[in-house]
């Protein structure tokens, strides 16, 4: 399976891996039982995500797209970042097999799951 070096790039020195631990709320989803487990740490600051996190059990893709994810959430209003699509990561890391595709709809769901459970507790 070929990767672009974007994906090699992001997997071989994710800036965004690890738990962060004064998280405002934190987003999971994934099945063990495949295989791809994220989890997105979210710290907000006036509806805006200052910082934002990682945790991922999974493939190369699976860690390029969570930290993909993370770079292009960073900065962005909620409303801003629930609109990302895995066509957005996709691009910005300049392609994924068709196979892997799913490592990038997965970190979009965590990442709104922790967006849903941050509007829930404020």
């Amino acid at each position: 399976m070929e990767y672009s070096k974007r994906v090699f790039e992001h997997f071989q020195k994710p800036k965004f891996a690890g738990e962060l631990k004064d998280a405002d709320a934190v987003g999971e989803e994934g099945n063990i039982k495949c295989g791809d487990v994220m989890k997105m740490y979210i710290k907000v600051e006036n509806n805006v995500i200052k910082d934002i996190r990682f945790k991922t059990y999974g493939c190369i893709a699976a860690i390029a797209a969570s930290d993909t994810l993370c770079e292009l959430a960073k900065g962005k209003t909620l409303e801003e970042a629930e609109k990302l699509t895995y066509a957005d990561i996709i691009k910005e890391i300049e392609e994924l097999p068709a196979i892997k595709i799913h490592c990038s709809v997965l970190g979009i769901a965590a990442l709104r799951n922790a967006i849903k459970n941050y509007r829930k507790s404020n």
